[in-house]
């Protein structure tokens, strides 16, 4: 078991890192040239800067089990179909019950920006977003390395 973070625009890349190194977790900084990552306790992935080059190769790096953290809904479906466990920024789980309604939004809002709508942005982050993040982020952890050691 490993956290892969997408990090391009990841507001929670330092939580994600404390609490990987808190619990001897392997964790992988994915972004792409226009980012820099280097935090102790991680190893960061560079990639062009393609369009979805750090998705694809996130994918291209996951083992079941593994836990990736994004924003991008399309991505987490790929991750998911991989089955990984998949955590957005503010604490919610990516699963196979909430992932086609979220997919359908993001075509909707997509829908009605092209046709010259405007859709109001993110309220400003809070820190009980960074919490609830926390909070999930080690619930999984704790089940994820509870099985492995029901496995070992």
């Amino acid at each position: 078991m490993r956290i892969l973070i997408d990090a391009d625009g990841c507001p929670v890349v330092d939580i994600a890192v404390a609490i990987a190194r808190e619990n001897r977790v392997e964790c992988l900084i994915l972004c792409d040239t226009s980012h820099t990552f280097e935090k102790q306790g991680a190893t960061t992935l560079t990639f062009s800067k393609g369009a979805d080059s750090v998705d694809f190769a996130l994918v291209n790096l996951l083992c079941p089990g593994d836990i990736v953290i994004t924003q991008d809904y399309g991505l987490a479906a790929m991750c998911l179909a991989r089955q990984a466990r998949v955590l957005n920024q503010d604490g919610m789980e990516y699963t196979d019950a909430n992932i086609d309604s979220l997919l359908l939004a993001r075509h909707t809002a997509k829908k009605i920006r092209n046709a010259g709508g405007r859709l109001k942005g993110p309220p400003r982050r809070k820190p009980t977003q960074d919490e609830n993040f926390a909070q999930a982020l080690k619930a999984i952890l704790a089940k994820g390395l509870e099985s492995e050691k029901a496995i070992q």
